[in-house]
């Protein structure tokens, strides 16, 4: 998460079973949000702060935020394409993709 409201690749490829690793390098906190509508029907969803759904990491966003040189982990189990976003600055277009092999 570089300095300009984007994810850094935007769309990244990996193998089933690889974990990604978003390092916030901003001066501002961020999130990591699963679409729960993007993501496949037999994956485990995903959201800094560890909420269970789309839902909660929105009412409770405070709790997912990612300090600037923090960092966020998932393990990706289940093949297919996932869909994310940061809750502050989604309307600035901060939303990226990760593809299973």
């Amino acid at each position: 998460m570089p300095g300009d409201l984007t994810f850094e690749p935007k769309t990244a490829t990996i193998e089933t079973g690889e974990t990604v690793k978003w390092t916030n390098e901003s001066d501002i906190e961020h999130t990591v949000t699963a679409y729960e509508d993007e993501i496949p029907d037999e994956a485990t969803y995903f959201a800094s702060g560890g909420f269970e759904s789309e839902r909660a990491a929105r009412n409770r966003v405070t709790e997912g935020l990612i300090a600037p040189g923090e960092d966020y982990e998932h393990t990706f189990d289940q093949p297919g394409t996932y869909g994310y976003f940061c809750i502050p600055h989604e309307s600035s277009g901060m939303v990226g993709t990760v593809r299973v092999k």
